[in-house]
């Protein structure tokens, strides 16, 4: 959190701590504040002003009075003893003695302590840690995984409590660092990898192929493969919840099996591309050569699909702890696979068929003109 004003500060942290302590799951509540010791904090008054005094010249005045001013200093062998000079030890020896204490003024005069100036006890800061110029307080929490996940606190926190703080405090601003930071650099690079990733995919595919058009086609089960891992996400979230009581969420390690399942869920289309283009040049015509094709590799990509599954299925029951970050993406992979194989035997020979209704509407066969007798056609120019 950022402001400012170091009490706003305290008390936004200290209303956002309240706000996570109702929360289930949520533990080891702290923020980076630490008050410091006790201290006399002075301030000026406006007769003081008027007699040429600053807050710099009280503040002097009044250490040298109780601390000490360094005259000179004595060496006495390797050492140097310091002689300060400063009010006698009774005189200094409360708070009250402050009261007493003779200000004096820049031409020469001397005035009471509080005729010019007041003291309050109070307490100062033991670090003050700034960001971007602002002065920040560090808020954390740790969250229990098996009963919620970090990112519903945060949405949680993010759709209704932090806007009314920010509404009552002008000035203050939040930001989420930590892990939730990490996870947001991390999948920016991600994404920007992802679209690299993609290209090359598209580029590997359309080179063997010749064709700008069929490798979008073998590409579009890749969205499907996203809500395959999606269900499967949401199969895994009740069963575990049914059967060992434990909570599952989405987490960067479903995005990272999804990003591995881009690579992988495109080899059952490619088979299916690459039959059909086989029988068509053999001579066969499209709808025999599609169907075919679904008949021929049928077999293959169910088998393919289903033993990708069954060797991920370890992964996905395992219960040790060491294993629990390797499950959300054994899920996006499993699943996904499974659900995008077996939509791909309907989504390509489909889209494969309307993209050949497309060239031809596109593109229509050319009419042959009829040939003309020549003694015909002579006929006609004699007639014109």
């Amino acid at each position: 959190m950022r402001s400012n004003d170091v009490d706003q500060l305290v008390e936004a942290a200290q209303r956002l701590k309240t706000e996570l302590a109702g929360k289930l799951g949520v533990f080891d509540i702290s923020d980076s504040f630490r008050a410091g010791k006790q201290e006399l904090k002075l301030d000026i008054l406006p007769a003081a002003q008027s007699l040429g005094l600053t807050l710099d010249d009280l503040s002097k005045q009044v250490r040298q009075a109780f601390y000490g001013e360094e005259a000179q200093r004595i060496q006495r062998g390797r050492d140097d003893i310091r002689v300060m000079v400063r009010y006698p030890t009774d005189a200094r020896r409360s708070l009250a003695d402050l009261e007493d204490l003779r200000i004096r003024t820049p031409d020469g005069g001397e005035v009471p302590f509080y005729a010019v100036a007041r003291a309050e006890l109070g307490r100062g800061y033991a670090t003050i840690k700034r960001a971007d110029r602002n002065r920040v307080i560090h808020v954390t929490a740790d969250v229990n995984v098996k009963q919620v996940a970090a990112g519903d606190i945060l949405a949680d926190l993010q759709s209704g409590f932090l806007p009314q703080i920010l509404a009552d405090y002008p000035g203050m601003t939040y930001a989420l660092e930590g892990a939730q930071a990490e996870q947001t650099e991390s999948f920016i690079g991600l994404l920007q990898n992802y679209v690299i990733a993609l290209f090359v995919i598209y580029a590997l595919l359309a080179i063997p192929l010749r064709s700008y058009v069929q490798p979008l086609i073998i590409m579009a089960v890749i969205p499907f493969g996203l809500v395959g891992a999606i269900v499967g996400h949401w199969f895994m979230f009740f069963a575990r919840e049914i059967f060992t009581d434990q909570s599952f969420n989405f987490s960067m390690m479903s995005i990272f099996g999804f990003v591995a399942l881009t690579g992988v869920v495109v080899n059952s289309s490619l088979v299916l591309v690459h039959y059909i283009n086989e029988q068509r040049a053999a001579g066969l015509a499209l709808e025999e050569a599609v169907r075919g094709a679904g008949v021929a590799r049928f077999r293959p990509i169910v088998l393919t699909s289903m033993t990708t599954f069954v060797g991920l299925a370890p992964i996905l029951r395992e219960g040790s702890v060491s294993a629990q970050f390797l499950i959300p993406m054994a899920t996006s992979l499993g699943f996904g696979v499974l659900f995008g194989s077996t939509i791909s035997l309907f989504l390509v020979p489909s889209a494969y068929v309307v993209l050949e209704d497309l060239k031809a509407f596109l593109n229509p066969p050319k009419r042959a003109t009829p040939e003309i007798d020549p003694l015909e056609r002579f006929a006609i120019e004699s007639e014109e």
